[in-house]
């Protein structure tokens, strides 16, 4: 038996910095990054943030950017399991080597492996009868979670799990129960008819399965989940050669002799001596390729059985990233919060090619990256565009390249062109617009080099001027999208003029002005929307009138589709990120606009009984659940009121985040929800994150350090009396005073130091004039 105090010691060696506080999922340290070498940043992630409510994050073992999630699976099925785990569970299924952070859609789980003990059995069982099936009942309390490294006791078998994971590969050790309650032999389930369910049923299409030798077995399958054609395959290791090992091919034992099998549900028993040997380790080496490039990644990733090597090289790696930002405060929830959301900012998109530089694209053939490059896959494209590749932009911008090329090189090979929500070689069509654009424009008006700039602008302008797609005709040539011809029309023209306003910072770059001088007009169709008499935008018809009727909370004018995109008018007529001048005059001016965003805020939080559940975290019609929000507190600003952004933005970073399982509002998105705090806590965020500006809020933290690489930082203090201070009295911008309430990426990208001055009551005259209000629908950094 291990018992609770031996299984949680084994962690202490790690978190050995600073004061220790207990959680669910193991310890959280505290300490300070300024001057210490051996500050353990990953000490201080709380990854149960987010397991549950509708946060969708999982709590297993990956590395920053990993195309391995070596990750726990309590149920496979129903919206609030997209990533496999939600912590209101008490049995676990397995553990799978591939997981989605915060989507609202599930896919992935692939190649399920779970260690037993006494009768084998090869079908896991339902939630609510364990003992059905090869599941095994656990606490939270005997769980632990850290950046790479995940560990549990499986309490129906008395066996230690735990986990650890490379990019590109993943290492698993049980320790099986010792002495005289142990059973003379344990066992292993490799199940890969396990998966991401559809409805209610195994995604798997097609499944391959052998055993190239006798301490391995090695295949793939074929999935039909979110993404449709999925290719996946994986070779795995085991430590101790298994006495015995039986195959099924659709619930049927396999005689012996007949592998390698193909079928679609295939699964493996392997056993072993565990009374002589107790510990047993499996390694997983995955690929998009074949199992072949499977074996090799996992051969050059863990070439030998050293899992506290594996888990060591993993928490380096973390630190190497979470110590990119360093924050002080007295605060320890916010501290929990940022590192927490830190992380999951890091965790995807995830890489997805072979050491060999081959990978899978879009079209499914195999192609080759060129030396040095990397290929990544899992973009979350209509949330990230907004705060997460901004972020990128700051603390990993060595990345940046990797990212947008991969998404380049996805608008050429794929059937579909520009990509909008891929996934491992599929193109998922999830969400609207194509803002793909907007995060390889922004790389560009960055300045950020190493991007195929000249071939982006290719595809972009394939996408903007020829494709016949979702719509984009009727933008085209009518100015606007009819709601009676297309569904969520409101919601894509709006998208479309955003991905026109990217392509055009493109377009003038590579000295195409005609282009960009036509893309910029065109970004303004979003005004054909707005219905004056009401001021709202709402839907309308192909015949040019308006269509009703109309509520601004319902979801659209029609019980044939929506006409807004997990969105309704109050939150879409905020929604216009590049052109708020366009938009406050549009409403009425200066005073009218104000009064419309205050009560956009102050509404009854009343939604019709069909909004979607990702319209979650309402103040008033404000939704900070989701996306279509997340600039709006910021628009104040631009209307010479920002002491409203700063008071409006502090309540959301304490209202809408807490130090909880299910401390998000709505999904984690792949980064998104956290690049939101982690931006906004930092005193800044990117309304119009092609532009380059940013716009000041109201920094949580007393200093904050972004190493902006090449030796460069950026540095944010905020002077303060009280702690509740939250409006900004003054600004010095690298030594001088400064009055505007925004600054660009040009201003911060070789090192700057940004001061604060906060107090207790607003300034009211700080970046109130025309001069110092940031600009609309300029290409002025471009």
């Amino acid at each position: 038996m291990i018992s609770r105090r031996t299984f949680l010691g084994g962690v202490s060696a790690v978190c050995a910095v600073g004061a220790t506080e207990n959680s669910a999922f193991g310890k959280v340290v505290h300490g300070s990054a300024k001057g210490d070498a051996t500050f353990d940043a990953a000490a201080l992630v709380d990854i149960k943030i987010g397991t549950g409510g509708h946060g969708h994050t999982f709590p297993g073992a990956t590395v920053p950017f990993g195309a391995v999630q070596l990750s726990p699976d309590t149920f496979n099925d129903q919206w609030d399991w997209c990533s496999g785990y939600h912590i209101s569970d008490t049995s676990i299924m397995g553990f799978s080597h591939t997981h989605l952070s915060g989507t609202g859609c599930g896919d992935l789980l692939d190649f399920l492996v779970m260690p037993g003990t006494g009768e084998s059995k090869i079908v896991p069982g339902p939630r609510s009868n364990p003992d059905a099936g090869y599941r095994s009942r656990f606490d939270h309390a005997d769980e632990h979670a850290e950046p790479g490294y995940y560990s549990v006791l499986l309490k129906d078998y008395d066996i230690h799990a735990e986990l650890t994971a490379t990019e590109r590969a993943g290492l698993h050790r049980y320790s099986f129960p010792t002495g005289k309650d142990a059973a003379k032999s344990g066992h292993i389930i490799v199940d890969l008819d396990h998966s991401y369910a559809t409805n209610g049923q195994s995604s798997v299409v097609t499944a391959s399965l052998g055993r190239p030798a006798p301490d391995m077995l090695a295949g793939g399958h074929t999935t039909k989940a979110w993404g449709d054609g999925r290719q996946i395959f994986f070779t795995m290791q085991f430590s101790q050669q298994p006495m015995r090992v039986v195959f099924y091919q659709e619930g049927a034992e396999v005689p012996a002799g007949t592998q390698p099998i193909t079928g679609k549900s295939l699964k493996c028993v392997l056993f072993f001596d565990t009374a002589k040997s107790p510990v047993i380790l499996v390694k997983t080496g995955i690929s998009g390729v074949s199992a072949e490039s499977a074996a090799n990644n996992l051969k050059a990733e863990i070439p030998a059985w050293e899992f506290e090597k594996v888990r060591r090289s993993a928490r380096e790696k973390w630190n190497q990233q979470l110590t990119r930002i360093s924050i002080k405060t007295e605060n320890e929830t916010h501290r929990k919060i940022f590192y927490a959301a830190l992380y999951h900012a890091c965790v995807g998109p995830s890489l997805f090619d072979d050491v060999d530089g081959r990978y899978r694209g879009m079209d499914k053939q195999i192609h080759q990256l060129q030396g040095g490059q990397r290929n990544y896959t899992a973009f979350s494209l209509w949330d990230t565009y907004r705060a997460a590749h901004p972020l990128y932009t700051l603390m990993t911008a060595d990345r940046v390249p990797d990212f947008a090329n991969a998404l380049i090189r996805m608008a050429e090979e794929s059937p579909a062109g520009m990509p909008v929500w891929p996934l491992q070689g599929c193109e998922t069509g999830t969400m609207t617009g194509y803002h793909s654009a907007a995060v390889i424009a922004e790389a560009c008006n960055k300045g950020i080099a190493g991007v195929d700039y000249e071939r982006a602008y290719k595809v972009m302008m394939k996408r903007a001027m020829v494709d016949d797609y979702r719509g984009l005709g009727y933008y085209r040539t009518t100015g606007y999208i009819p709601c009676d011809l297309e569904e969520e029309s409101v919601s894509k023209t709006f998208e479309y003029c955003y991905d026109d306003w990217s392509i055009a910072h493109v377009a003038k770059k590579l000295g195409h002005a005609e282009d960009a001088t036509m893309l910029v007009e065109r970004s303004r169709n979003y005004r054909n929307y707005y219905d004056k008499s009401i001021n709202f935008a709402r839907p309308k018809l192909a015949n040019g009138e308006w269509a009703g009727p109309f509520n601004p909370i319902e979801m659209g004018t029609s019980k044939k589709w929506r006409d807004f995109t997990e969105s309704n008018s109050w939150q879409t007529t905020f929604g216009i990120q590049h052109d708020a001048a366009g938009l406050i005059e549009i409403l009425g001016g200066q005073k009218q606009f104000l009064a419309k965003l205050d009560e956009l805020f102050d509404q009854p939080s009343t939604l019709p009984a069909d909004a979607p559940p990702d319209i979650a975290g309402l103040v008033g019609q404000y939704a900070h659940g989701n996306e279509p929000s997340h600039h709006i507190a910021y628009l104040y600003a631009y209307a010479g009121q920002p002491y409203k952004t700063q008071a409006r933005v502090r309540m959301l970073m304490e209202k809408m985040y807490a130090a909880l399982p299910d401390g998000l509002q709505g999904n984690e998105d792949v980064g998104q929800m956290s690049a939101w705090y982690i931006m906004s806590a930092m005193g800044f965020y990117s309304v119009d994150p092609v532009s380059g500006n940013y716009i000041f809020g109201s920094p949580l933290f007393d200093e904050v350090t972004v190493n902006l690489g090449n030796g460069k930082k950026l540095e944010v203090v905020a002077h303060r009396k009280s702690a509740t201070d939250q409006y900004l009295q003054s600004v010095n911008f690298n030594g001088k005073p400064y009055t505007k309430s925004w600054f660009n990426h040009r201003d911060i990208a070789n090192g700057a130091r940004i001061v604060f001055e906060m107090g207790a009551e607003p300034n009211m005259e700080f970046g109130s004039q025309p001069v110092d209000v940031p600009p609309s629908l300029t290409l002025e950094g471009a």
